[in-house]
């Protein structure tokens, strides 16, 4: 029986046409030596810098090292059942993070993997952990304020979407504290929160998760959480992946993220542990050469696009931790020179009980006035100086000498404007509240009021600007200016006039 031509093309196409390739033939290695969180690679010879590896375990790694006959790889994940002699395959593929708004109320890890036992985050849109940073052509400068709710920070350093600003002091200073009060203060605002835990105690990050939650705060956060326990790849890659979940919502949304990495110290450390183990060579304090573009390619992602390009904004609030206030050991001084100012805090002033602990002589914002309302720019430009000012006067009048009446008004001004300064946690105050108390203190209404009544005085009057005068206080909020000065000025002399009265009267009484 013969077989014509046709048919055999015919048979041969369909087969050709249905044949479904099920080879893999992606490029594999072999582990020659593995330990602490890296693996030591052979094989691998087209691998990038930088891009995704898989074990024969299924756990992730990246590629960090390019060597002569080998590759140095970072493991991220379970690094205890690898072995010398397994497999492992390129990815053909840079390391990414889910994004998006499904991750908002969630706790994740750095790969985006949730850990907060809520079930799985279902986001089909990924971003790289690492881009190169907006260019100069692509921003303008920042000039949107980012309120705190935080008087001593809202006053005399201002933060605006779009910068970066340092939060810098020894341990137990209360640095969290202020990272926290600025996320929940973004309540019923359009920003984004991304918390990012590094090397810290679950127990303390799951503390920072209920607070949040109690004020309402997770419906617009995401938590990514690199804990003490997990190991040091982990904790390297946690800030870039926190990075890129909110620049999902800058680039694509349009709209505006805050950043807080704490802390950066921490960072630092793991990333010193991977380049030591890597046999890179170490530089001061036994860090790697490239310890400062570490940070910098980081925090330089933090910026206020164009319009052109939608006109969003990433702002980021880095946290250093230094020992003993050391201000210029290495990475301290690395993280000041490249973000836009920084926010000191004291052990003495929060031991001696103003909190939050700023030391205003030191704490600065490199964008200034630019980022603060009209009203606040105007009452609280002098009281930097007044607070200077009285510092100076203070230790002068402990030695016990005779005062006269100019030096002792700043003295007793300085005071009652210390009083002002001090807030509770969790307790964000809305800015145009901040400037009517500061308005009451920096032009002379709380001089006769005694210092320790100050916080009642403050307590009071601002419910009572609430109650009966909230014209006066919405302006504020929606011009940014106090128009109405002088009306403002005859209620809140009214008011101390009313509360004097009222204290001497109980005081009579008693």
């Amino acid at each position: 029986m013969k077989i014509k031509t046709e048919e055999i093309k015919s048979i041969i196409r369909q087969e050709i046409e249905g044949y479904k390739s099920e080879l893999d033939v992606s490029e594999t290695g072999t582990v020659i030596e593995v330990g602490d969180g890296i693996a030591r690679l052979y094989g691998l010879e087209n691998a990038m810098a930088g891009e995704m590896l898989e074990f024969e375990n299924g756990a992730h790694g990246l590629v960090f090292n390019l060597e002569e006959n080998t590759i140095g790889a970072v493991i991220l994940g379970d690094f205890l059942t690898i072995e010398e002699g397994h497999t492992v395959k390129r990815l053909n593929r840079v390391l990414a993070v889910p994004v998006g708004d499904e991750l908002l109320g969630r706790v994740v890890n750095p790969l985006g993997v949730p850990i907060d036992g809520k079930g799985p985050i279902n986001s089909d849109k990924m971003r790289p952990v690492e881009i190169i940073a907006p260019g100069i052509a692509d921003r303008q400068p920042v000039k949107e304020p980012l309120q705190t709710g935080l008087k001593s920070i809202d006053a005399m350093t201002p933060i605006g979407r779009g910068q970066r600003e340092l939060i810098i002091g020894d341990r137990k200073t209360g640095k969290t504290a202020i990272a926290v009060d600025a996320i929940i203060n973004q309540k019923n605002t359009d920003v984004i929160c991304i918390y990012v835990a590094i090397g810290q105690k679950a127990s303390t990050v799951a503390g920072v998760v209920e607070k949040l939650e109690q004020h309402g705060a997770m419906d617009y956060t995401i938590v990514v959480a690199a804990n003490a326990s997990d190991p040091a790849p982990l904790q390297y890659i946690a800030p870039y992946a926190g990075c890129a979940m909110g620049e999902y919502f800058m680039f694509e949304k349009h709209g505006h993220a805050l950043c807080v990495y704490d802390d950066l110290s921490k960072q630092a450390n793991s990333y010193r542990e991977l380049s030591l183990l890597m046999r890179r060579p170490p530089g001061r304090e036994a860090y790697p050469g490239d310890i400062f573009y570490c940070h910098s390619r980081l925090l330089e992602r933090a910026c206020k696009m164009s319009d052109d390009l939608g006109a969003g904004s990433l702002t980021a609030l880095p946290i250093i931790e230094t020992q003993e206030g050391e201000v210029s050991a290495y990475i301290p001084t690395n993280v000041i020179s490249i973000t836009d100012g920084q926010i000191y805090l004291q052990p003495n002033l929060f031991a001696s009980g103003l909190r939050p602990a700023v030391d205003v002589g030191i704490s600065v914002s490199r964008v200034g006035g630019n980022a603060q309302i009209k009203a606040m720019k105007k009452f609280a430009g002098s009281l930097r100086l007044d607070l200077a000012q009285y510092r100076e006067l203070e230790a002068f009048a402990q030695l016990g000498t005779e005062l006269d009446a100019s030096t002792q008004k700043q003295l007793d001004r300085g005071e009652r404007l210390y009083e002002i300064l001090k807030q509770k946690q969790y307790e964000p105050m809305l800015v145009e509240e901040q400037v009517a108390i500061i308005y009451a203190g920096t032009q002379g209404f709380l001089d006769k009021v005694a210092v320790e009544d100050v916080k009642e005085f403050e307590a009071e009057f601002i419910k009572y600007m609430r109650d009966s005068h909230s014209d006066l206080l919405e302006e504020i909020s929606s011009s940014g200016v106090m128009q109405n000065e002088e009306k403002f000025s005859k209620v809140t002399a009214d008011y101390v006039q009313d509360f004097l009265s009222r204290k001497s009267a109980a005081g009579a009484s008693a």
